[in-house]
């Protein structure tokens, strides 16, 4: 058994202990999917002295897929067992990205953008701009949403597929659930079956938000992961075949879903919106990452973000803070989003010739920031510059 299949076996059971305690699984989409049923690790301690055993003995050079995973594991185990790094070391650790974070002038620089794009809507930014841009767009129900996802789905897919490369089959399930999470979406799957739950909770729809997600879950991630594993199921690929969302494949998923609109209808004007408010809404939850992990009160962040997005309300605040400040998944996984919709948002404005070989790189491969810029050397740094923080 070679050294990636080996940490594959050992993620497997790590998968398994946590599901038999009803913990977070750990695999996210399974690129080489068994229907054998992995034994469960004994404890987390176990897990991680078999992976840190795995690390010992992997030569350093040219194996850069392996220790960068490996590390991520370790990392997020260690949390798990309740050591709490800096969050800038925590996150080059698992997202394999800086945590920089962005200056305060560039992020209104870009709330300005997003104010534009809903004023050629005459939709205001004030207390009233969710609801406003709600009716504007039409709601739906869930179930009429998950008709129109479909419906975009089929409307999209041949343009996506010509813009990033693939021609991999995938099926797609929609399911509803009622959790208690932050999430309003979720997608993961298995080899080319890909399962989206709506979360009745917090998930609420419109026609574009529909369209939208058809690019984001379905022709984003599941075209993705559908794509990796026709690639995993041909190649002896050298990276590890089962995702975890505290690994550093994430900024590339979440940054380029965010973003895919622009390169495929960059003249669809309500979608263009809705990535330009989704830019602007995730540096803005960087700043709170940054802050509520460097020891600002809750009430100045709340403050804060009150002051950047009148239109969030106490709870979703709240959560916002608690999230990044005390889950280990998240205060991990949750960085991805800003650090990469920024990252593909300027690739899609500054190098959309260059950003279509990229995209057709990141549809084969799940690959990290460090390969990311490796493919736009003169690209931002991914995770941002710094700056003052307010």
């Amino acid at each position: 058994m070679n050294l990636r299949d080996e940490i594959e076996r050992v993620l497997r059971s790590w998968d398994a202990h946590e599901r038999q305690r009803g913990a977070t699984p750990i695999i996210d989409y399974d690129f080489c999917p068994t229907d054998d049923e992995a034994e469960p690790a004994g404890s987390r301690l176990e897990v991680y002295e078999r992976l840190g055993g795995l690390l010992d003995s992997t030569d350093p050079v040219g194996n850069r897929y392996i220790i960068s995973r490996l590390n991520a594991d370790l990392a997020y185990l260690r949390a798990l067992m309740g050591e709490r790094d800096p969050l800038p070391t925590y996150i080059a650790q698992t997202q394999g990205c800086a945590a920089a974070g962005w200056s305060p002038d560039y992020v209104t620089a870009v709330g300005a953008l997003a104010r534009d794009e809903l004023s050629a809507f005459d939709i205001p930014w004030d207390a009233s701009t969710s609801e406003r841009w709600e009716k504007l767009e039409g709601p739906l129900t869930v179930d009429d949403a998950a008709t129109a996802i479909r419906r975009a789905t089929n409307q999209y897919e041949p343009a996506v597929r010509e813009v990033v490369g693939t021609t991999a089959p995938f099926d797609l399930a929609i399911e509803t659930v009622n959790v208690d999470a932050y999430w309003a979406y979720w997608l993961d799957g298995a080899g080319s079956n890909a399962r989206l739950r709506l979360n009745l909770r917090h998930a609420r729809f419109t026609e574009v938000v529909a369209r939208q997600f058809a690019f984001h879950e379905v022709l984003g991630h599941a075209l993705q992961g559908a794509s990796m594993y026709a690639r995993a199921s041909q190649d002896d690929v050298p990276w590890v075949r089962l995702l975890s969302v505290h690994a550093p494949q994430q900024v590339l998923f979440e940054g380029l879903a965010q973003a895919l609109p622009l390169f495929v209808v960059p003249d669809d004007r309500e979608l263009a919106a809705r990535v330009r408010v989704a830019h602007y809404l995730q540096l803005v939850r960087a700043e709170l990452h940054l802050a509520i992990n460097a020891g600002a009160s809750a009430s100045a962040c709340a403050a804060h973000a009150r002051d950047r997005v009148p239109f969030w309300d106490d709870a979703q605040i709240a959560d916002a803070l608690s999230d990044r400040g005390v889950n280990p998944q998240l205060r991990s996984y949750l960085w991805a989003y800003p650090a990469g919709i920024d990252w593909f948002v300027r690739l899609a404005d500054d190098e959309p010739v260059l950003g279509r070989d990229i995209l057709h790189a990141a549809y084969r491969d799940p690959l990290t920031p460090a390969e990311l810029a490796a493919l736009w050397p003169t690209g931002p740094r991914v995770g941002g510059t710094g700056g003052d923080q307010r």
